[in-house]
């Protein structure tokens, strides 16, 4: 009787053993069905971003005259005017003034420049294109240049949510008329500059003593 009983004790906890390691292996194809969701997005990704580039590099195959420069950001822009009197260019904190246009790859125009009218950026401190981002660096004053963006460069997967669709590559055309210091950040700076210390001026030498005569000598 013991022994029947021990026997139904040992096939009760075997049978709760395998019930309980049953959730852990349901999990498992979920992790292996994520990760190749990543990696077919991932490769999704790098086939639109080649393909971007191809249409960019046959447009500028099919201007051999117009000298394109490349970018590390993974854009190209070439020089409508050239300032190359001027060496300074904006940077973080600076305010600039610009004007641009916008178009397709096609070439055909988003928005004019009478659309967006006179645009005003502060350097790196607001959220704008990209691309423009850094390609406003990289201009001197009253320089026009065009620039090429693929989509990671322009407005992304999602676009501006007006004209711009989704995965958009773009052409477009900046003025930049001029850039100046935030003067809000030269307030800032002039206000925690240390007083310039005064240097003490030296004290007048004193006139030396004459020699009073012996009167006892002759």
């Amino acid at each position: 009787m013991n022994n029947l009983k021990l026997t139904i004790y040992s096939l009760l906890f075997a049978v709760l053993l395998i019930s309980c390691k049953h959730p852990e292996e349901a999990r498992r194809p979920i992790s292996r069905a994520s990760g190749t969701f990543m990696k077919k997005s991932a490769d999704r990704n790098k086939k639109l971003v080649a393909n971007e580039e191809e249409v960019i590099k046959k447009i500028i195959k099919s201007n051999p005259k117009v000298k394109y420069y490349a970018t590390p950001k993974g854009y190209w822009f070439n020089y409508e005017e050239r300032n190359e009197a001027e060496t300074a260019a904006p940077r973080k904190g600076d305010i600039a003034y610009f004007n641009m246009e916008v178009k397709d790859i096609k070439g055909n125009i988003i928005y004019s420049d009478s659309d967006l009218g006179p645009q005003t950026y502060y350097v790196d401190k607001q959220d704008i294109m990209m691309g423009l981002r850094d390609g406003i660096k990289r201009m001197h004053k009253n320089e026009t240049v065009t620039f090429l963006f693929p989509s990671h460069s322009a407005y992304g997967y999602h676009g501006d949510n007006k004209k711009i669709g989704p995965n958009e590559s773009l052409i477009v055309t900046v003025t930049l008329r001029n850039f100046v210091p935030d003067p809000a950040a030269q307030k800032a700076v002039s206000g925690t500059q240390t007083p310039k210390t005064v240097t003490p001026k030296p004290a007048a030498p004193k006139p030396a003593n004459t020699a009073k005569k012996d009167t006892l000598t002759q």
